[in-house]
């Protein structure tokens, strides 16, 4: 039996000009996930990510903790949804990023301010009755990561161990379907999802499995700090 670690990236720049390059926080879990996986997974056969700067620069980060030098295949359905657009079809006003940053920040609490319009964007691109007006619809989305996973163990073949770095888009998706949760539930296990955190997927010629989800012990204890989710 094989085992797919999918790993989401580390705290990206969130209200920065550059989101998608990590944080200190998200380089310091990326190198404190490597420690953790050093042991936990001796023998890696192969590394992919997807094609976001996040993704790359927490594999990096990653590997160099584990003291492994393999050079990761990029699979692009392996990619986040663009959140921007999700945005934009939900508030026609807020594709202008500086101007959505201006109506934000003048909240009591923007961070929460920005997470509840985004969750109700979100719920509206799964919901399929807008499907017309979004490049990359949620149905699309999620065939798009099934067919990343697919991928990915046609390249391992069988009995083989690899860890995705990737989005929490892409493992929600993933996730959905291995538990058959309903699309309208989707989201509630994505906002979950740690930095940094592990699911472990195990496949076989049987099929497919969720062994492990959004596991983030490695940040509990003297390292909660480190516990984040944007």
């Amino acid at each position: 039996m094989g085992a797919v670690y999918l790993v989401r990236h580390g705290q990206a720049s969130f209200g920065a000009a550059d989101y998608d390059a990590l944080s200190d926080a998200g380089l310091e879990q990326a190198r404190v996930l490597g420690e953790a996986l050093r042991t936990r997974v001796p023998e890696v056969d192969a590394v992919f990510t997807g094609t976001l700067k996040r993704h790359a620069q927490t594999a990096e980060g990653c590997l160099s903790s584990m003291g492994l030098s393999l050079v990761p295949q990029r699979l692009a359905g392996f990619d986040e949804f663009d959140h921007e657009e999700i945005i934009a079809r939900f508030e026609p006003r807020f594709a202008d990023h500086a101007r959505m940053v201006e109506a934000i920040s003048t909240a009591p609490d923007p961070r929460r301010a920005f997470q509840e319009m985004f969750t109700q964007a979100v719920a509206r691109w799964t919901a399929g009755g807008h499907d017309a007006e979004y490049t990359e619809p949620w149905s699309s989305f999620q065939a798009r990561c099934l067919g990343a996973l697919e991928e990915l163990t046609r390249r391992l073949g069988s009995s083989k161990t690899a860890i995705v770095f990737t989005s929490g888009g892409p493992i929600t998706a993933i996730c959905r379907e291995l538990l058959q949760i309903p699309v309208s539930h989707a989201f509630r296990l994505n906002w979950t999802l740690a930095n940094c955190g592990i699911t472990k997927v195990i496949y076989s010629e049987r099929g497919r499995y969720l062994s492990t989800l959004n596991e983030h012990g490695h940040f509990e204890g003297s390292r909660r700090a480190l516990i984040t989710y944007r």
